[in-house]
């Protein structure tokens, strides 16, 4: 499919945490790199140099498996990191990779972590979790950052 001939979706969410930028982008880009808190309470890291070009997964801590994989795009310490987001089977298929862009922006004493997900495909199976997952996963990192115990971002409606 030639990326041109398709109309792409774009979805963006913003949450507002107190606590310093620097902060903020260490625990979303460590998910990663063996951070104790994301490793412990979200069960993943993103494993990655973080340097533009450079490959990085998001993985399940306990049996490794690679969950996404993308490429780093930009990235700019504490303000702002692109990446490339697609699954591992279509890891060598460009126009099946959707991209990522966090930006903070320091805001008194919190910052605005405004997470936008675009070159999604209308309807699929990425579009529509994505539009469930970011909310709750900034909903779970606010929790974090400014109480010490993260929202349960995957928990069930009790019936």
């Amino acid at each position: 499919m030639n990326p041109q001939d398709v109309s792409f979706q774009s979805f963006a969410v913003s949450e507002d945490v107190g606590g310093g930028g620097l902060f903020v982008f260490h625990v979303y880009r460590n998910g990663a790199n063996g951070h104790l808190t994301t490793r412990q309470y979200w069960e993943h890291e993103n494993v990655s140099d973080w340097k533009p070009g450079s490959r990085w997964e998001h993985r399940a801590v306990d049996a490794g498996t690679i969950r996404v994989v993308g490429k780093v795009v930009e990235s700019a310490p504490p303000r702002r990191l692109v990446i490339t987001w697609a699954a591992p089977a279509e890891e060598s298929d460009p126009a099946a990779h959707s991209r990522v862009t966090f930006e903070l922006e320091p805001m008194d004493e919190m910052v605005r972590l405004t997470v936008t997900h675009d070159r999604l495909q209308p309807g699929s199976k990425m579009d529509q979790g994505i539009r469930q997952g970011w909310p709750r996963v900034l909903s779970s990192l606010k929790s974090l950052l400014e109480t010490g115990k993260p929202l349960p971002t995957w928990a069930k409606v009790k019936s």
